[in-house]
Parts: C-alpha cells; structure tokens; sequence
C-alpha cells in the first residue's frame, strides 16, 4: 500500500476517510443459479461479459500504487471464470481481498485448487440467507443450503478464510441466532457475519422486493466492469437484460487514475451532511 506522505490525491482522500479504500471487479457476469433478487439477473444463459485477468491484475497493482486499501471482486459466480483461484492468489500479492461466491461450485477438483488461497490475503464471502434449507432455497436455487454448508467447514479445513453474507428483507431474532449458531458450528466467528438489505435493484424490482437506494445512500467504493467503472458495486446492475448507467462515471477503467480521480471529485462534490445512510456491506 502507497505510503500516504507520498501519496496523491486519491490515497490522501483514501487515508483521510473521503473515499473508502476498497476498490471491486465485477470478474463475469453468468452464474449456476439465478436468486430472487440478484442485482445484475445473473444466470446461466446471460452474457459472459469477463473482465479479464490481464485487467484485474492491472486494476489490483493499480490500486496499491494509488494509495487503495483492499480489493473486491463480485459477478456473476466468480469461480465459474477459469483460473480464478490463482488469479485471486495473485492479486493478494497487492492488496487483501474479498472475494464473493455463492459456494456450490466447491466439488473435490475446485477444493483442491483452492487451496492455493490458505494462509493468503483472501477471504471467500459465501451467501447464506436462512438458516432452514427451504427458506434459504425458495430465494436462491435448489440444494443451495446444503451444497453452503458442505463447503463452509471444506474451505475452513484447508485454512481458506470464510466469510458469511446474510441478504434478507428482514429477519427475526430467534431466526437470526439459529442463522449465527449454525456458522458457528461451521467455522465462522460473528466477526466474519454480515447483514445487508436486498435493494430494489436488478432482478428484485421485478420480484417487487427490496429497498430504493439513491447514490448518496450506496457508499462511494469504485467499481471497475467490462463496462465502465461505477459509482459502486450496487451501480453496474441489470434490469430487463440492460445495463443501468444512472451510477456510471466513466466508460475508461484502465489506468485506474482516471475513474478514481472522477469518483473523488463527485465525492468532494457532494453537499455537506451526504454520507451513505444504508449499512451496506
């Protein structure tokens, strides 16, 4: 990371707290499964529309030498981009990384393969919603609890860091500790839980789930797609097989300077008092 005395204007905004350091890849877009409420309609039918590993590994030296403090990739499910275990290796070689996956991908070839990501700067966000396999299923696919909860502890086992990530409407107390009891059990502390809402975004406008997130309640962490770069990885969603661009800043991702630097301006732009206001994670 860029030492921030010697820094520009992006890790001085970085450093101060303007801008968050975490900058996300969207590494694909077509997935296994299609859930209820997945912000770019991801399936297995939808365009691959691949950054690229020549692009993220640019994006990654980039972003460190820039002054950012970690990365993010999403999709689409990840692991279907070929390579992806060593590829999420590397970029740690920058900067740690958080890498989100819907987990039903883990059989004996890919599990071996991952483990090239134990001891590293990786940390594999997993979905898991419910903590009963026909609450968690009726959103997202079927078997999808069971294949999580068989690879949650197999990931754990080979030193692989889990995260878990809850997305829900809402959820009750006594349902929320059944949900916390279970990761427990399956390796992953309450420190490595989070709960973010469903935003009406992508495929859950549809579904007429979701809350309505305006730019100033999404908090302002680059995103870099095939596309463009983004005012966030809540941004490049998909309604009606189309691409929203109301959060685009720019079409140019590569060098990493120039959306940044149109991302803190808009930043800096903003009136006083117009921080994020949705814990969004």
């Amino acid at each position: 990371m860029t030492d921030p005395r010697s820094a520009g204007p992006v890790g001085l905004a970085v450093a101060r707290g303007t801008l968050p350091g975490r900058v996300w890849m969207y590494a694909n877009y077509h997935c296994n499964i299609e859930c209820t409420y997945c912000l770019t309609e991801s399936g297995p039918k939808v365009p691959r529309r691949e950054l690229g590993p020549a692009a993220m590994l640019a994006v990654a030296r980039q972003a460190a030498e820039l002054g950012f403090t970690d990365l993010g990739v999403t999709g689409g499910e990840i692991f279907l981009v070929p390579g992806m275990p060593e590829l999420l290796a590397e970029m740690a070689e920058h900067l740690p990384v958080v890498a989100l996956t819907n987990a039903t991908l883990f059989q004996r070839r890919l599990l071996d393969r991952i483990e090239v990501l134990a001891g590293r700067r990786v940390s594999l966000q997993i979905s898991l919603d419910r903590p009963d396999a026909d609450a968690n299923d009726e959103m997202r696919a079927p078997d999808n609890f069971a294949k999580v909860v068989a690879a949650i502890p197999a990931l754990v086992e080979r030193g692989v860091k889990v995260r878990i990530a809850t997305t829900v409407e809402s959820i009750e107390d006594a349902e929320l500790d059944r949900l916390c009891a279970l990761h427990r059990g399956l390796g992953v502390p309450d420190t490595d839980h989070v709960i973010r809402p469903i935003i009406s975004r992508g495929r859950a406008v549809g579904e007429g789930l979701g809350v309505t997130a305006a730019q100033n309640d999404l908090p302002a962490e680059l995103t870099i797609t095939a596309d463009g770069a983004f005012w966030s990885p809540f941004g490049p969603t998909v309604r009606g097989g189309r691409l929203d661009t109301d959060l685009l800043i720019t079409r140019t991702t590569l060098p990493l300077s120039v959306p940044a630097q149109a991302l803190l301006r808009l930043v800096e732009g903003r009136p006083p008092g117009a921080d994020s206001t949705l814990n969004i994670r």
